[in-house]
């Protein structure tokens, strides 16, 4: 189970889906591609450089100081990584 947790400076990502074998896992490579892209788009596309851990299983972002267009990069990976939980309930939780 992957679960998503917000809290008010920080996001953190945690566990893998169990959808499928490793390399089959389908929740796991739309979770991770979310992710990936949600740091390199706040290193590439702002001037903020918030402190995150990326590594297998694990994703911590602070966001207690984003600008707005780092903020809007935010909220479009949540639109993101919603969709993936209402679709697989099983593998992906808010909490």
């Amino acid at each position: 189970m992957i679960e998503v947790s917000v809290q008010k400076d920080e996001i953190s990502i945690m566990g893998h889906a169990g959808y499928a074998p490793r390399g089959q896992d389908i929740v796991c490579a739309g979770v991770t591609a979310l992710t990936q892209t949600l740091a390199a788009s706040l290193d590439n596309l702002t001037d903020d450089k918030p402190d995150y851990t990326i590594a297998p299983g694990v994703f911590k972002l602070e966001t207690k100081a984003l600008s707005a267009k780092a903020r809007l990069l935010v909220d479009s990976f949540f639109i993101g990584i919603c969709r993936i939980a209402d679709a697989y309930p099983k593998n992906v939780r808010m909490i």
